[in-house]
């Protein structure tokens, strides 16, 4: 839904019904993952995608009938060479996609309140009952860290509050599901894949417990983009700033040297700031979202920095440099008190072997290398591997 949240939020805000299809589950070889969502509001405009085309006609006609019964709906694609005419995945794999209709205008409003969160930048999760008791189906909640008491509804709507189970942070959630207890311990659960960052599907019973009559909720969860820290802004610093925005990356470009470092030079970045990279990255809130990059050439501003991010929580970790370049950092590394493991870590030379030399084919070779991470790829072409085209890793290491 993410990226169709602000076509989504102009029609939710003029007050136009739409209905929203969702991909909550992927078996197999599927083109797009769980939250890839596309959407048809009462006009027959059409935005977004669930499977790059290959069924895009039958899930929009499943939209329209979801306008017009007003009934959500839970349906199937799979994979079908019979029937040259018949509808599925060309590339064999299967979907599960959820229709529901959406009507504006409510007070407890979970899916605008999304929607809102996701436009503003705020981390959000959506919760919604997928299977159950069909007066369940398509009930939702919206769950953010209290702090974001501006995007909530006004007094008296529905919202539940409580802790995190992961790191006792605050929650609140608009909307609701029936009672407050299932309220509560769905809103919770939520909370924590918010946390991790992760999308997908739980099995809770209706009075919140897990006995009873069972409910499946898709859970979406929306963050905050994942950060790219740059360290040194020299000319292939700009190359990467501009791939790394492409890859949806909140990119800060850092240099001690405030000749080099300017806004000026580095027009794309989110953030360039003048300060000694170590000291810096020490200040910063990183996760194994966070991808590192080491640019500098200079051991007295690569070794302070790179010995603080591998002793760090961060996903991605690469220095620039030539192989003896490289292989006298590590050392320098080892004698600074660096263990085997987190030497590891590093990946340097950086970059996948492309081949190419100029600041834009370098870049491309740094983020591909990323990407790689990300996924568990192994950077070889997809021709000379026989492993599942699109990755089925359930938790990426950085995004």
């Amino acid at each position: 839904m993410q990226d169709i949240a602000q076509q989504l939020r102009t029609w939710h805000r003029a007050g136009r019904p739409y209905a929203v299809a969702s991909v909550i589950g992927v078996r197999g070889s599927a083109p797009r993952q769980p939250g890839a969502a596309l959407a048809v509001n009462d006009c027959g405009d059409a935005a977004g995608s669930v499977s790059g085309g290959c069924v895009e006609g039958a899930v929009y006609e499943l939209c329209q009938e979801a306008l017009q019964h007003g009934t959500p709906v839970l349906e199937s694609f799979g994979y079908s060479d019979e029937d040259a005419f018949a509808v599925g995945l060309t590339c064999g794999g299967e979907l599960d996609v959820f229709v529901q209709p959406v009507t504006p205008g409510a007070v407890a409003d979970p899916i605008g309140t999304t929607l809102a969160a996701i436009v503003d930048g705020a981390p959000v999760a959506l919760a919604r009952v997928i299977a159950g008791p069909a007066s369940l189906l398509g009930r939702a909640i919206a769950v953010q860290a209290e702090e974001a008491e501006q995007l909530w509804g006004p007094p008296g709507s529905a919202v539940t509050s409580g802790m995190l189970s992961g790191d006792g942070s605050p929650w609140r959630a608009v909307g609701t599901l029936g009672s407050a207890k299932l309220d509560s311990a769905v809103a919770g659960r939520a909370g924590s894949m918010l946390d991790l960052g992760r999308t997908g599907t739980f099995t809770i019973g209706v009075d919140g417990s897990e006995c009873g009559e069972p409910l499946t909720v898709f859970v979406e969860s929306h963050g905050t983009a994942p950060r790219l820290l740059v360290f040194g802004a020299i000319d292939f610093a700009g190359a990467l700033v501009t791939a790394g925005k492409f890859l949806g990356f909140h990119v800060t470009v850092c240099d001690a040297r405030p000749v080099f470092a300017t806004q000026a030079r580095f027009p794309d970045a989110d953030e360039v700031v003048v300060d000694w990279p170590h000291r810096y990255l020490a200040e910063q809130h990183v996760d194994r979202r966070t991808a590192v990059c080491v640019l500098t050439h200079d051991e007295k501003f690569d070794i302070p920095v790179l010995k603080a991010a591998l002793r760090m929580p961060i996903g991605y970790v690469g220095a620039m440099g030539s192989r003896r370049t490289c292989a006298q950092r590590l050392a320098r590394l080892s004698a600074e008190g660096l263990e085997g493991s987190e030497l590891e870590r590093l990946h340097s030379p950086i970059g996948l072997d492309l081949g190419g030399r100029t600041p834009q084919e370098t870049a491309i070779a740094i983020v591909a290398e990323i990407v790689a991470a990300r996924h568990g790829g192994s950077g070889r072409r997809l021709a000379a591997v026989s492993t599942p085209i699109h990755s089925t890793a359930k938790e990426p290491v950085c995004l």
